[in-house]
């Protein structure tokens, strides 16, 4: 569904003010609602942009990389807790640090690995990246500090071929472009490609970057795109599909591993996943840079409102295109919240057995509101009018937190001597009828 036409006017004069001020040849950025590319803003002519003119999205290749190491762990060919030299012998200096740390940012290894800047130099082989690895990588021990570390996402590509036999950007193509339909979303850059900048500060003048083929560091962040196929992606991390990824376990990758920040708790990183607490909403996503290049992919997953953005200069002004992606997902959420889903009624009450559960429990003088939700089948449980916790069937008399404070915990029904239902027992904590 499109904007409405103010909000996207809005969003036009916000990017439209941003390209100039910020000094960027072209400048794209795409909003996404409900899985569907809704509004699309560009400025700059160098070159004019459109929605399948590829960019290089730079680290936000490391949330496909990280969707790659989950469908292992599902496939159970790998445990998050696995420590990397079980996997990679050659990197047995980095001691106890586990595959769930490096996702994280969280084991402590330094930004970069050995050698001249691998952005914009010509990358060198798995050997050569492996035989590079020794103790002195190993910045602070895991969990001390989040610490940024492409290196991480360079031995991570390792692990996923050492596991599969099959070259990164290989399974990249078999295991997530192909079946999502991202078809210009490449290696290498394949036109029409926007060329990518340096601005003079004094001159305004242009000096084209090289596109560098970062070979086994390409999972940390090689990769090209439009803001067509981008989209996609973003939909993909607000709702997957689930032949491509468990749904639940994109909700874990979406969950904090470390606090980037202590002090002001304003982002995080999960499993690949980049966290930026905007008010009261979390956004999910990843920000990006290659020499002559920036990006940003952010997603309200509960709204499943997203947007993607692209400049061709990496030194892109006025606090950068992360900045403005996050401005520009705020205005839409706030100008345009979702819908609620619309109520319908049930067809039929439900069976009597399952009635008898709902209604008002207490527990120390707290209520429980318990309703049945005929479209899932599903009890719902409202603890003091905020707290809610949907329950699935786990068996007679036996439901399982799904979502919410009692996720994960067992509710079992307690029945009196004639089979009456008396009590809700949550986790040990027993509701009953009376206060």
């Amino acid at each position: 569904m499109p904007l409405r036409p103010e909000t996207a006017r809005q969003i036009d004069a916000m990017v439209t003010e941003a390209q100039s001020t910020g000094h960027a040849p072209s400048l794209i950025v795409g909003v996404i609602r409900d899985g569907t590319l809704a509004h699309l803003a560009t400025a700059g002519t160098h070159p004019r942009p459109d929605a399948d003119l590829q960019y290089r999205i730079g680290s936000i290749s490391k949330t496909m990389t990280a969707v790659l190491v989950m469908r292992e762990r599902d496939a159970g060919r790998l445990a998050l807790d696995d420590p990397l030299r079980r996997h990679l012998p050659e990197v047995n200096a980095a001691g106890a640090v586990t595959l769930r740390q490096l996702l994280g940012h969280a084991g402590g290894l330094q930004r970069e690995p050995d050698g001249p800047w691998w952005e914009r130099s010509e990358g060198v082989n798995l050997g050569a990246l492996l035989a590079g690895f020794s103790a002195t990588k190993i910045a602070y021990p895991p969990y001390r500090a989040f610490h940024y570390s492409n290196l991480a996402y360079g031995l991570l590509g390792a692990v996923l071929e050492r596991i599969t036999g099959t070259p990164w950007a290989q399974l990249l193509q078999e295991r997530i472009l192909a079946p999502l339909g991202l078809h210009r979303t490449t290696y290498a850059a394949t036109e029409p490609f926007a060329r990518g900048y340096v601005v003079h500060p004094w001159y305004d003048t242009l000096r084209e970057e090289p596109r560098t083929d970062t070979r086994a560091m390409a999972p940390a962040g090689q990769l090209w795109s439009t803001v067509a196929d981008l989209a996609r992606w973003a939909a993909f991390l607000a709702d997957p599909d689930p032949a491509v990824l468990a749904p639940g376990t994109l909700d874990e990758m979406c969950a904090p591993v470390v606090i980037g920040d202590p002090d002001s708790w304003r982002g995080g990183y999960g499993l690949g996943i980049q966290l930026t607490r905007d008010g009261d909403r979390v956004y999910a996503g990843h920000g990006g840079s290659m020499p002559g290049y920036v990006a940003v992919l952010a997603v309200h997953r509960r709204s499943r409102t997203g947007i993607v953005g692209f400049a061709n200069s990496y030194g892109f002004r006025t606090g950068g295109i992360g900045e403005l992606g996050q401005r520009v997902l705020t205005h839409v959420l706030g100008a345009e919240p979702a819908p609620a889903r619309p109520w319908q009624p049930a067809d039929a009450p439900p069976p009597a057995d399952l009635a008898a559960l709902t209604g008002r429990w207490w527990w120390m003088g707290f209520p429980l509101d318990v309703t049945w939700d005929h479209a899932t089948g599903e009890l719902v449980g409202t603890l003091r009018g905020e707290r809610i916790t949907r329950y699935a069937p786990d068996g007679p008399d036996r439901w399982r937190g799904r979502g919410g404070p009692e996720d994960g915990e067992v509710l079992a029904v307690l029945r009196d001597d004639a089979g009456r239902p008396v009590a809700l027992d949550i986790a040990t904590f027993v509701f009953t009828r009376t206060p």
